[in-house]
């Protein structure tokens, strides 16, 4: 069984083309996310980024990473750890899978935990299925820059330590 399911996920990443990507999310839809990231961290100190991916490479998918697995080495990659006050959060979603995951720096997921991301993720993938993806991303953009507002408020020395353009890969 697992051999089988190994090759339905390696078969969704072969054929899930940029394509799907740029489909689902075309540069528009990438700009106003973007300003919805900027928008929500003029309200408070966190850090907000989105990764959108289409695909794993068919080497990564035959290893099993996972793509909790993946969001967590592009956690690292991006540098969302390491900012001053622990609050980066990332929203990462791939495609291939139809998976979402969301990681935050231990300074605000100690406010929130796993249940108020699963949450979260649940809304975001009702409005994917519904083919609705960049509502979904900004409905989490919202939710999670309540959550940052309410635990680290907005404050006249803030910087802007991660940039808001989504990465696309």
């Amino acid at each position: 069984m697992k051999k089988r399911h190994t090759l339905l996920r390696l078969l969704a990443h072969i054929f899930n083309t940029p394509w799907h990507v740029r489909r689902h999310f075309p540069a528009a839809a990438l700009q106003r996310i973007e300003q919805a990231i900027a928008a929500s961290e003029k309200t408070h100190n966190g850090e907000i980024r989105f990764v959108v991916e289409g695909d794993l490479h068919p080497l990564a998918v035959l290893r099993g990473v996972t793509p909790r697995q993946r969001a967590i080495q592009l956690f690292s990659q991006l540098g969302i750890w390491d900012t001053e006050q622990n609050n980066g959060v990332l929203i990462y979603l791939l495609m291939a899978d139809h998976d979402v995951e969301i990681l935050a720096d231990r300074g605000i997921n100690r406010h929130l935990g796993q249940h108020g991301w699963e949450c979260i993720i649940k809304v975001m993938q009702e409005k994917f299925r519904q083919g609705r993806f960049e509502e979904g991303v900004v409905y989490a953009i919202t939710e999670i820059g309540n959550s940052l507002q309410q635990h680290f408020p907005a404050t006249t020395d803030d910087k802007n330590e991660l940039s808001n353009k989504p990465v696309v890969l």
